[in-house]
């Protein structure tokens, strides 16, 4: 294969470098097949061009165009997805490898898009609920959060070159955010093939997201207010860019995700020939083998009861003698090599540092064998296994990590021993327990949580549908305290807000709906001749209110409730039970209250509205007797369009109510949020 000059985009252009750079080199021959460089490139004006030309492009669009774009590129890349594994195919990953990598980031696309739906179609977010700040409720406090106005520069590690780019361009574009790409340099032939097919969808509106495949040191010396930097990698390197001054006077967020000394429990009560020990046997194997050891999640510590460590040691043994290591384009090859041999140098000298306290149990360092390939010219190393028979005393182990296909088994005597062992790593951003137990699940959970995290408790229940413990999830925070960075990454929604600023607002409840465009209870309400049940989805405006007739409640309407319902619980029905009680006599079901409503408020006429949708929330304020008599205000609170699923699917979208009612005094007896599926004018 000829030496390819990566290219760097910036500007909206493809950008090649004047000098060759740095040389990069197929993991499995040691070949030179890339050089890459960021020499010409003026990261302040790439900044400037995202702040400039993709932030207010990607602003303008709502939450659900951007998760409708995300869907609609994740698409196309999947059609794409083999030419990214024959690149990748270059880094030594087998196939299985490199499906976490690529497979795994356009998921995150997926996920992400999927994630619209839990936003208003708007440009901004209503954040939690209003905040009542006078007596006469004429005076309130919401908050709301809109996009940043920034650039989110993402500094990524050499081991996901496809997922660490995806899961963080996912989000930042969610959230309506320009994004600048920075891969390791070693693997980031691998992302400029994606980013490359990324730039050809012509999917993103310009400026929405840059690359820089060499070096982008100073980068950080242009960041301004409102930007975003986030960066994966090793800790030391993480918290040199973390300690540069322009974050603090800019009060940029860094979000550090760092490798850590991850750790694997067995449950005491795990024993071998129960599926459990099983599944602990196969977790720790997956850990070691998957990606050559090369995950910032591998297991780097197995923690074990004293008396089963000869148990799994066994265990482990024959497991890992099935691990063929090899070209992963050989048939049967199980591991392939780490992504280079600088970094296989790397876990060398690592080996040798752990090795002064411990022993090697597992593996050998110099004698292996490799299929179909020469173990000097790649980066070749099989897996090993060390045993500390002392580890609140032989401490390397949690403070020196071999990032490669290396780990620890370390006995502990009782569970507090497990957890104490489990913290020593300073900070993890995952740990996982094997146990059949539950009480034990919770008490290690409740004891480690503090420095993890997740924490993954595993047995024969959900062992086959889980993930796996170095598998985080787009719905789910990646990160953790201490040593592994003290940063959160994904998150669902959590990991979207990351990027937007929340704002409180303060006004009247009338000013606060209309900036909201949501119905603020005690703003302005607006009646019309046309019942708000016979408008269209676009015709109904927020704040379109139906004040219905009355209804006098009376004994027999509570009697004949229960017999429809089957709810005859005593206050409803026995009279002469209400001693010692919050009630002075038979109370209206608040179920009837509701129900009673619908029946004030719905007009019953074919309309717009197809269906019920469902309630929100629903309360019940103040006991309703015989003789109360009630009415409902039925007010527009918000409107969610609709996709349309096919050409031949209802144009509609789902009208949210605030249902009030009322009695005689003018006090609410009961309020609830019922949703409505509201057809559209325009059917186009």
């Amino acid at each position: 294969m000829a030496v390819k000059q990566l290219k760097n985009y910036a500007g909206g252009h493809w950008v090649t470098a004047p000098k060759e750079g740095d040389v990069l080199y197929n993991a499995i021959t040691g070949e030179p097949i890339y050089t890459a460089s960021s020499e010409g490139l003026n990261f302040g004006e790439m900044m400037q061009y995202a702040r400039r030309v993709g932030g207010p492009a990607l602003r303008k669009m709502t939450f659900h165009e951007r998760g409708r774009m995300l869907k609609a590129l994740a698409m196309y890349l999947m059609e794409r997805k083999e030419y990214f594994y024959e690149i990748s195919a270059l880094t030594g990953a087998t196939r299985a490898d490199s499906w976490i990598d690529i497979e795994g980031g356009i998921g995150n696309l997926f996920a992400n898009a999927s994630l619209r739906r839990q936003f208003p179609d708007e440009r901004f977010y209503v954040d939690g609920d209003a905040v009542n700040l006078s007596k006469s409720g004429q005076f309130i406090g919401h908050h709301i959060m809109v996009p940043k106005e920034g650039v989110a520069i993402h500094i990524n590690a050499f081991n996901f070159p496809v997922w660490g780019m995806l899961e963080k361009v996912a989000v930042n574009l969610l959230a309506g955010v320009p994004g600048i790409v920075k891969p390791a340099t070693l693997t980031s032939f691998v992302t400029e093939a994606v980013f490359e097919e990324i730039i050809k969808s012509n999917i993103l509106p310009e400026g929405a997201l840059q690359l820089i495949c060499g070096s982008a040191r100073g980068i950080i010396d242009y960041v301004e207010n409102g930007d975003v930097v986030t960066f994966t990698g090793s800790a030391s390197t993480g918290q040199q860019l973390k300690s540069n001054p322009r974050l603090t006077s800019e009060a940029v967020p860094f979000n550090l995700e760092a490798d850590s000394l991850n750790c694997c429990v067995l449950g005491p009560d795990v024993k071998p020939g129960m599926p459990e020990f099983d599944i602990f046997i196969k977790e720790v194997t997956r850990e070691i083998t998957v990606k050559a050891g090369q995950k910032c999640t591998a297991i780097r510590r197995v923690i074990v009861p004293a008396d089963r460590v000869e148990d799994v040691q066994i265990a482990l043994g024959k497991r890992l003698q099935q691990t063929t290591i090899g070209d992963p384009k050989v048939e049967g090859v199980r591991m392939g090599p780490l992504a280079g041999i600088s970094q296989r140098n790397e876990v060398r000298e690592k080996v040798q540092q752990l090795s002064k306290s411990q022993d090697i149990v597992i593996g050998d360092i110099e004698h292996f064998e490799v299929v179909g390939a020469d173990k000097e010219k790649g980066a070749f190393l099989p897996p090993l296994v060390f045993f500390n028979n002392d580890p609140f005393v032989k401490t390397d182990v949690h403070n020196i990590e071999a990032f490669g296909p290396v780990t620890t088994i370390m006995p502990y005597n009782d569970i507090d021993d497990a957890i104490a062992l489990a913290k020593m790593g300073k900070g993890s951003l995952v740990c996982s327990m094997v146990t059949a137990d539950d009480d034990i699940a919770k008490d290690f959970v409740l004891g480690a949580a503090s420095m993890h995290g997740r924490i993954l408790i595993l047995n024969s229940d959900c062992a086959k549908e889980s993930t796996g413990h170095g598998s985080p999830m787009p719905m789910l925070i990646h990160g953790g305290p201490g040593r592994a960075g003290g940063g959160e990454e994904m998150g669902g929604k959590r990991g979207v807000l990351h990027y937007m600023q929340r704002t409180a607002i303060q006004g009247s409840p009338t000013t606060i709906s209309r900036i909201t465009n949501v119905y603020q209870q005690g703003g302005k309400q607006t009646e019309s001749d046309v019942h708000p049940f016979r408008k269209y989805f676009e015709d109904l405006q927020i704040g379109d209110t139906e004040i219905t007739a009355k209804h006098t409640v009376t004994e027999a309407d509570i009697t004949n409730f229960a017999n429809v319902s089957g709810d005859n619980f005593y206050a409803h029905m026995d009279a002469t039970s209400l001693d010692g009680t919050i009630f002075t006599g038979r109370v209206a079901h608040g179920y009837f209250i509701l129900s009673k409503a619908a029946g004030l408020f719905v007009n019953a006429k074919k309309g717009p509205v197809l269906l019920n949708y469902g309630i929100d929330e629903a309360r019940f304020t103040k006991p309703v007797y015989p003789g109360a008599t009630i009415g409902v205000k039925l007010t527009v609170k918000e409107k969610v369009d609709q996709e349309k699923r096919s050409e031949d699917d209802i144009a509609k979208g789902i009208v949210k109510w605030l249902v009030e009612v009322y009695d005689e005094t003018n006090e609410t007896v009961a309020i609830a949020t019922i949703l409505t599926m509201v057809k559209k004018r325009n059917q186009n």
